[in-house]
């Protein structure tokens, strides 16, 4: 299975990209003295936080939710929290909905997505918290959607890590230092969390099933990895609702072995199908028989949604 490329509720950490790094001036070196290296300066080891539940589900009688963060780390950290509509594509990739409206190709996904901005408040809107301190992050259904058929609303809850205040130099600070041959620069990493808050309007239709099942040879650690047996297996909403659930592989009968599995996997209501791969301890033995099971882990946790032979 091809994991996220932003944590769901998952839930999956996605890493923000970096800002530039900021140069520090300093004065030329004499004509005669050899070129200083760059030094990079690395921030102390910052902010670190832990976020549960991974994912919201708000419907008619739960109208409000909660999310607690708290600080694990060694530093200080401020956080701005805000929702940010996120899209699935098919091979379960997690895109902005704003990036993915720029691709010709997860445009037309893209477009199907139905977003619960409109509906959710959240409150604080920016939290501080220091080492070993949590704060309580409150949602609320506050409203309905413009169109009464509406099944399902998504939207993600972001976290995003300031900047600290003292992050970088000023003109004063760099025309003061000392003289040091040095191009120096400071790297600070932002860090950003993301969980789907779910909002749905009806009594969850949730319903499954499996198809085009394949064991294929993948190298799963890189170009020049071992190959790996893995099953692709595309799964299919049936239901009017979006999937949340446990994906399972193994030998048919009634001892049958492990051979593989997958959690919390999600097929969101802008896809209609997603493919997954799962790798598996060992491959199937010629003539063997496979059983593949999804368990539901969302509205009725552990119902069987669908199971395949093949």
């Amino acid at each position: 299975m091809k994991p996220p490329k932003f944590l769901p509720a998952v839930l999956a950490l996605a890493l923000l990209a970096p800002p530039a790094p900021r140069a520090q001036p300093a004065n030329p070196p004499a004509a005669q003295a050899p070129a200083a290296p760059a030094q990079i300066i690395r921030p102390p080891a910052g902010a670190n936080l832990n976020i549960s539940p991974k994912r919201v589900v708000l419907d008619r009688n739960r109208r409000t939710g909660t999310i607690f963060v708290f600080n694990q780390g060694s530093a200080p950290g401020t956080f701005d929290i805000s929702l940010v509509d996120r899209v699935m594509l098919p091979d379960g990739q997690i895109l902005a909905v704003a990036d993915a409206q720029a691709n010709s190709q997860a445009k037309t996904v893209a477009d199907r997505v139905k977003s619960a901005q409109g509906l959710l408040q959240i409150s604080p809107r920016r939290i501080t918290l220091n080492p070993g301190q949590g704060q309580t992050i409150r949602l609320r259904v506050a409203g309905a959607p413009d169109d009464p058929a509406t099944v399902e609303l998504r939207t993600h809850l972001t976290i995003s890590s300031l900047p600290p205040r003292e992050s970088g130099t000023t003109a004063e600070q760099a025309a003061a230092a000392p003289p040091t041959g040095e191009l120096r620069f400071q790297i600070n990493a932002l860090l950003g969390l993301s969980l789907p808050v779910i909002v749905r309007m009806t009594d969850p239709d949730v319903r499954a099933g499996f198809e085009n099942p394949r064991i294929t040879l993948e190298r799963l650690k890189g170009p020049d990895g071992p190959q790996t047996p893995a099953l692709s297996v595309e799964i299919v909403r049936q239901g009017a609702n979006s999937l949340l659930g446990n994906v399972e592989v193994r030998t048919a009968g009634p001892k049958g072995e492990p051979l593989g599995v997958a959690r919390g996997v999600g097929v969101y209501t802008e896809i209609d199908r997603r493919t997954i791969q799962i790798p598996l301890t060992r491959a199937p033995q010629p003539g063997e028989r496979l059983e593949v099971t999804f368990t539901d882990d969302d509205s009725t946790p552990g119902k069987l949604l669908a199971k395949l032979d093949f």
